[in-house]
């Protein structure tokens, strides 16, 4: 059976080509970064190279960008970091009700440390207001963190014109682009980003690799204590074979993310056009054109969400109900019940995240078999009317 994998969102395969880039400082170039010797600065030759790949991605400068373990932890640094190195100034954060749970749990983290948070509402798209994020600074706003692109519903933010109005505030911007970097035009002077979250394998990279983008001159403080890796802000000894595939990626998503997201175009539309189409009491969720080129969210009435994907899943299909990070809990998408969804429209979720190695034959896989298994679901379901059933 052939696998159509439709969960991007939640990781990606590794790129063929980045593999290949790794594969070397997997065997025979294994110094330490660190190290004086030759063997130790060939490393460290290769590892300034991907920094530099990683900045030209989003626009930033070299010096400016701190590998990390990945997305979740650049946003704790983000967040926990600013809050700890300017709690002399004030103690109120600022963000949106559907972010990602990495600055969500932050933030409650902080709460119980000082801390005040403004958790934004977002309207039916799931998009927030920057007039909501203008009224809700405070002189005692330290930090305003807004995601670029929702990892379950797809929304794109308008975090240019919030950024606009943090640097006009004179509060720290920081922006989760783990969804959109690779992807997406992502400049952090366009965004007005202060500070930047990136992730490797979401574009195509290794997992367990990532990126804080650090505007020059922006205080923050260090999430651990160690070395003096990562010129002091991030010690521990560098994962080498994984930043040198994050930066193979990020050269390969630079080079190739116009041709891409014009296809990815294509296929979402028709994907979604034809399944809200074919399937009745089935609603698409998410900004319907402010959205990812790869996203696709729809609630399927009278059904259960993690049904759906296990049917598809015997047919070989994968996708999931949202975010692969809280796929484990039974609590409804507080992205959905963010937008106004009640808790069983939340729970009959899917998302079908495409890729770069996404065809044509893996969305028709997708509409020949979608709508039986709803069919199928519902003729099982107390809670659909007959008409739906049939």
């Amino acid at each position: 059976m052939k696998l159509v994998y439709l969960d991007n969102a939640a990781t990606t395969p590794v790129d063929p080509r980045v593999k290949g880039a790794m594969l070397p400082y997997l065997e025979d170039h294994f110094g330490n970064p660190s190290s004086v010797h030759s063997a130790g600065q060939a490393v460290r030759h290769a590892v300034e190279e991907a920094r530099g790949s990683v900045a030209a991605l989003i626009g930033g400068r070299a010096d400016e960008i701190y590998f990390t373990s990945g997305g979740t932890e650049a946003d704790n640094w983000a967040l926990k970091g600013t809050a700890w190195a300017k709690s002399d100034k004030g103690n109120h954060i600022i963000t949106t009700s559907v972010e990602h749970h990495a600055v969500i749990e932050a933030c409650h983290y902080l709460s119980k440390h000082g801390f005040e948070i403004t958790l934004l509402p977002v309207d039916r798209y799931g998009m927030v207001d920057p007039e909501d994020v203008s009224k809700a600074v405070t002189p005692k706003t330290i930090l305003i963190s807004v995601m670029h692109a929702n990892n379950e519903i797809g929304t794109i933010q308008p975090v240019a014109e919030i950024g606009k109005i943090a640097r006009e505030r004179g509060v720290l911007f920081h922006v989760d682009a783990v969804q959109t970097a690779g992807h997406l035009p992502v400049n952090v002077n366009s965004l007005n980003a202060d500070m930047l979250s990136v992730s490797g394998h979401k574009l195509y990279g290794p997992k367990g690799t990532g990126a804080l983008y650090i505007r020059k001159g922006t205080r923050i403080d260090s999430l651990l204590s160690g070395g003096s890796q990562e010129r002091g802000k991030r010690p521990g000894t560098e994962n080498v074979p994984g930043i040198v595939g994050f930066g193979k990626a990020a050269d390969i998503a630079r080079t190739e993310m116009a041709a891409e997201t014009e296809r990815l175009y294509l296929l979402r539309d028709r994907l979604s056009s034809e399944l809200l189409d074919r399937i009745p009491d089935s609603q698409l969720n998410g900004h319907p054109a402010v959205r990812l080129p790869n996203n696709v969210n729809i609630s399927f009435s009278y059904v259960e969400g993690e049904s759906l994907v296990l049917n598809l899943d015997f047919e070989g299909i994968c996708a999931s109900t949202g975010s692969a990070c809280s796929s484990s809990s039974l609590e409804p998408s507080h992205v959905l019940l963010a937008c106004g969804k009640i808790a069983e429209e939340a729970h009959g979720s899917l998302r079908f995240s495409l890729g770069k190695f996404t065809r044509d034959s893996d969305i028709d896989a997708v509409i020949e078999a979608l709508p039986r298994i709803v069919k199928k679901l519902r003729a099982m379901s107390p809670l659909a009317p007959r008409a739906a059933a049939r």
